[in-house]
Order: structure tokens, then sequence, then C-alpha cells
């Protein structure tokens, strides 16, 4: 085996290594913000003032304001749970309509959380690497793997494997990748107010608008206000 024949077949082995690790790996705890006080002397002019236009740039979106009808603050107390595909990209889906909710609802709580596939779904994603490395260590040593077990001359699909060593090993690569994908992706994008469901995506088959989802966490916010009225008469 020639140089670039041994780098083409290290390459993927190197790469499948990496997500095997990165699979295993816990996550790195989130670094402590520290907040620096500066004492500034009001004598003393500001050396580098901010132009009016800068500030204006560097202002978030705001969102209308849902009124609190002088009790508090309209969200609080209140909870708001987004369960979405981490595998899908919806978490840019998520940030914004959980900064929306923070901005019209004060004082709510927005937790944003992987929605889990099925228990089978998760089980079939924990053997793909098995069978990868499997693969990859059969195409690599199959010659001794067979003549241990007493098959001489190897099979037949094993010839055709490896004749093409570098093909076979980035074909059960990039197909394990893609099952892996696959199995962790759920396409779902549930919203849940107080434990009960506002929106779900797996029903409605589509995103909610910014709008629309505003509109319906008021309801059920406006409905968990007017309960304990309810009650007392």
């Amino acid at each position: 085996m020639d140089r670039a024949q041994l780098v083409l077949v290290a390459l993927p082995i190197l790469l499948f290594c990496r997500d095997i690790f990165n699979l295993f790996t816990p996550r790195p705890p989130k670094p402590t913000q520290y907040h620096y006080h500066q004492i500034v002397d009001p004598d003393e002019p500001d050396p580098d003032p901010q132009p009016e236009q800068q500030q204006i740039l560097q202002e978030p979106l705001k969102f209308p304001v849902q009124k609190s009808d002088g009790i508090g603050e309209t969200g609080i107390g209140s909870t708001i749970n987004i369960d979405f595909c981490t595998s899908c990209s919806y978490r840019g889906n998520a940030i914004t309509m959980k900064n929306m909710l923070a901005t019209s609802y004060p004082g709510i709580t927005v937790i944003l959380a992987n929605h889990p596939a099925s228990f089978s779904k998760r089980l079939l994603s924990k053997l793909v690497p098995v069978v990868q490395v499997g693969i990859i260590g059969t195409i690599l040593g199959g010659e001794q793997i067979f003549q241990r077990m007493g098959m001489v001359p190897p099979p037949s699909w094993y010839e055709s494997l490896k004749a093409n060593r570098f093909g076979s090993i980035a074909s059960s690569w990039l197909l394990g990748n893609f099952l892996q994908s696959y199995l962790h992706s759920t396409g779902a994008f549930e919203v849940f107010c107080n434990g009960e469901l506002v929106f779900s995506k797996l029903k409605e088959e589509r995103f909610p608008s910014e709008i629309e989802l505003r509109d319906l966490v008021g309801k059920k916010l406006a409905n968990l206000r007017k309960t304990p009225k309810a009650d007392i008469k």
C-alpha cells in the first residue's frame, strides 16, 4: 500500500474515531460570567463617547409587550417549554421564539430542550458505531480473521470489499453517519405552557409564526389568571 492509499484509508478512520470520542465526551460546563464595575469620575469627560447612531443599531428588536392589567408581570410564575429537534437545525427558530415570548410576557420562564427520539431509534443509533467499527476492522484485517475461523478461502463478498478498500471504508463511514442523523431526527417543535401542549409541529406539520405562538400563549395565560377568580365565586 503506497502513501496515497494509506492517507485515504487513515482519514476516514481518524474522522470516525473523532465521532466516537465526541459521542461519549460530556459537555463542558458553562463558563462563569464575571461582571466588572468601573468607577467613573463625574468631573472627568467620557474619553470614548458612543455615537447615537451606534446605540440605535445595537438596540435589540422590540416585540409588543402584553399588558399586565395592573396585577404584576404578565408571565410571572409561568413556564414555557420548547422541545425541538436539535439534529434538524431548529435551534435558531427556538431561540427566536424564546426571545419573543420573554419580551412579550415579562417574568415568564422559557426552557429549551431536545425532543428525544423513540427508544428503539436511540438504541439503533448506539449500535451503528459498533457496526461501523466491525465493517472497517473486517476490511482491514479480514484475511487473518477468516483464517482463524477456518474459512479458507475468504467469502466472495470480502474479496469485493478488499478490492476497493478505500471506497468500502468511506461508504461505511458516510452511511453510518447518515443513519445516525436519521435516527436522532424527530422533526419536533413542541411548545408547552405550564405542562399543557400549546402547539405541536408533529400534529400541525408546520412551524408556528411568532404572532400565532404569542397569541396562543397569551390565551393560555389569560385562562390561568381567570381560573382563580372563578373558583372564588
